[in-house]
């Protein structure tokens, strides 16, 4: 059987990312001192994106249900390395910011990595406005520790996706 490893870790990470977004979604930045216009800039966005990753992934049941699936233990054990790359940057009382996170995932597998070229994923996700994104969470912030936080949310996007890339399937 062969399976597309780049398709499998993109799904994976749609799925993390998923998860992420599910997970902190009514997180609270006012922490940072930001607008509200920006916080109603990232609730849009991360509102869009959720509902383009729920069009091109499964429900959380259906991998529970199939988990046996050589193809679904492939995708939940790239999940698992996402996941466990991520811990190792953050520990318990690091914050974060789930939505540059996730923003900067995407960005750093599909548009540097230029991962899952021939899918449907690849043309939605690479042509997502990332900058636009990372110009109004980075450069028009005026909270210079939400900028550094976000700073540091790419890096660790970037570091999670490069050790993705590089994984096989007995990494």
């Amino acid at each position: 059987m062969f399976i597309n490893m780049s398709s499998v870790k993109t799904e994976a990470l749609l799925l993390f990312c998923r998860d992420l977004i599910n997970t902190y979604k009514d997180e609270n930045d006012s922490t940072f001192g930001i607008d509200e216009k920006t916080k109603v800039f990232i609730d849009e966005n991360i509102k869009d994106l959720n509902k383009a990753i729920n069009v091109v992934i499964q429900s959380n049941e259906y991998y529970i249900k199939n988990h046996k699936v050589s193809r679904i233990r492939i995708i939940v054990k790239f999940y698992n390395d996402i996941n466990k790359i991520i811990s190792t940057h953050l520990s318990n009382d690091t914050q974060f910011s789930p939505a540059m996170l996730c923003f900067s995932l995407l960005a750093t597998w599909f548009k540097e990595l230029e991962h899952d070229k021939q899918s449907k994923e690849y043309l939605y996700f690479s042509l997502y406005p990332y900058s636009d994104i990372f110009d109004m969470l980075i450069i028009n912030t005026s909270s210079n520790d939400y900028k550094n936080l976000n700073i540091n949310m790419i890096q660790i996007a970037e570091d999670t996706m490069i050790k993705l890339n590089a994984k096989g399937l007995n990494d």
